[in-house]
């Protein structure tokens, strides 16, 4: 894979840096011909104030997508418009296919269909990264390092996210762990040690 559907995964916790490193990097490499897909949904207070730093923070010349769904067919579009397309974040993607899209007071189970639904849009991101001509960066969060969650649509979260991220970083050729907002990059780990079960198989 070469320059033209190249693919870089930027991952790591909470407020740790990730999406700033992954605009800094953006803006290196596509200035300002950049698209921003957002999958955030801005539901309640907290969300919408995350959202404005976001937006304040990007270069006003960046065009910007907000699709919390359908981001491998905004992908797909946008691939030949831009040098870089931005995806921030895979984990509130796949948040958004279990939840529905929704928040809830009542307590949410795991949902086999809603997972296969979140499962097969990481592998058409994954495809279609790979048939544009721009650079793909794609942020995503580590959330199998603490506690195991008590329930069932938790863990189904935790599973799936773990193994979206495999399957990002065996088609990669870079993959970054932003800790403390110090990037190390783990290109060469993660080729080894995904690109054989492309992540649907890992434990």
């Amino acid at each position: 894979m070469g320059e033209w559907g190249r693919l870089t995964l930027v991952t790591g916790g909470a407020r740790c840096g990730k999406s700033t490193f992954a605009e800094d990097l953006a803006a290196r490499r596509g200035g300002d011909e950049v698209t921003y897909i957002a999958t955030c949904q801005p539901l309640d207070d907290e969300m919408v104030e995350r959202v404005a730093l976001h937006r304040k923070r990007r270069p006003p010349a960046w065009q910007t997508v907000e699709e919390p769904f359908q981001v491998a067919n905004v992908l797909a579009k946008v691939g030949y418009k831009s040098k870089v397309v931005l995806v921030d974040c895979l984990a509130l993607l796949v948040s958004n296919y279990l939840t529905g899209g929704c928040l809830t007071d009542k307590p949410l189970v795991e949902n086999t269909v809603l997972v296969e639904k979140a499962w097969n849009q990481v592998e058409a991101i994954i495809q279609a990264s790979s048939r544009i001509p721009a650079q793909t960066i794609i942020v995503s969060n580590e959330v199998g390092w603490g506690l195991v969650p008590t329930s069932s649509l938790g863990r189904a979260y935790r599973d799936l996210l773990g193994k979206a991220n495999c399957a990002l970083a065996a088609q990669a050729l870079e993959v970054y762990l932003v800790v403390a907002g110090m990037p190390l990059e783990l290109k060469s780990w993660a080729r080894g040690a995904c690109s054989e079960k492309k992540g649907r198989d890992l434990p």
